[in-house]
């Protein structure tokens, strides 16, 4: 059982710089206790130690999907985490980062997205909720189509949210003395806080049905 997030204080940057200069199974063997206590274990410990404010996140796994790619490297340069509320953490050889929104729907969450960007009410809305995220120091945007797609005008005053195909904020730490301490669960849980007014909006306007929200307003 995971103890309490104490921060990452072995040489996790060996580690992944060790990983990046020879990443084969060999390396990854031999290095495989490193992996457990100095990168996995504290990261299974913060996951722990925010669970109760924001929900059990899944943790990846250190291997990368390769069947479909010409890079045939086996394993991840970093260990990340997502919580079903759209929180995300990863940790690499650089730094740490956190941040939320949504990075992937599916075709149904997509038109969801975009038809609440649309809708005068939900659109404005959105729109305060990024400006404040940006006032507040945070990255935000999403892979960006080259036009506004149909069947919203090319001159909607919310074109460039419509042109996003996913929409996330972020906040990147380069490593520093904190990151061996309790300080960098602190920091990820702010801007997990942070990011509540945009978690909140796509769980409502995208993760939902349009069906499924009317019924949570009749039966409060």
């Amino acid at each position: 059982m995971a103890g309490e997030f104490a921060g990452w204080s072995g040489d996790f940057q060996g580690f992944f710089r060790g990983l990046r200069a020879d990443n084969s199974k060999a390396y990854f063997d031999s290095h495989r206790h490193q992996y457990e206590h100095e990168v996995k274990g504290p990261m299974v410990a913060l996951l722990a130690d925010l669970e109760p404010e924001f929900g059990r996140a899944h943790l990846s796994r250190p291997n990368r999907d390769i069947r479909f790619s010409a890079d045939k490297s086996p394993y991840k340069l970093n260990i990340y985490a997502s919580t079903a509320g759209g929180g995300y953490v990863a940790l690499d050889a650089e730094g740490l980062i956190a941040a939320g929104g949504r990075y992937v729907m599916d075709a149904t969450q997509l038109e969801r997205f975009r038809e609440a960007i649309a809708n005068d009410r939900s659109g404005r809305q959105l729109d305060e909720i990024v400006a404040a995220l940006k006032e507040e120091g945070y990255e935000v945007g999403g892979r960006e189509l080259k036009r506004v797609p149909r069947p919203h005008a090319q001159d909607h005053p919310r074109a460039e949210l419509l042109r996003h195909k996913h929409l996330i904020y972020w906040q990147r730490w380069p490593l520093e003395g904190w990151i061996a301490t309790a300080q960098a669960r602190d920091r990820v849980a702010g801007v997990w806080r942070d990011g509540s007014r945009l978690n909140a909006w796509m769980t409502r306007h995208v993760d939902e049905s349009p069906n499924q929200a009317a019924a949570e307003k009749s039966n409060p």
